[in-house]
């Protein structure tokens, strides 16, 4: 599995997670807070899909994970 691979699966659980820690009607509900972590998964997406600077994406490669490239 490659580095894009990983972060696109653990920025989409790290979305779906802050949802259900932050919306009122989820049986998980903690506090709205949370949604404040969704925008900032969502505008670290954006801005890499601009900029290609991603830091979860320089720290797998710190690990040994292989980029697609």
């Amino acid at each position: 599995m490659n580095a894009e691979r990983i972060v696109r699966i653990i920025a989409g659980f790290f979305i779906l997670l802050s949802l259900l820690l932050g919306v009122e009607a989820s049986p998980l509900f903690v506090s709205s807070y949370f949604l404040l972590f969704t925008a900032f998964v969502g505008l670290n997406l954006f801005q890499s899909g601009f900029t290609t600077f991603c830091p979860l994406n320089n720290i797998l490669a710190r690990l040994g994970v292989r980029s697609s490239c």
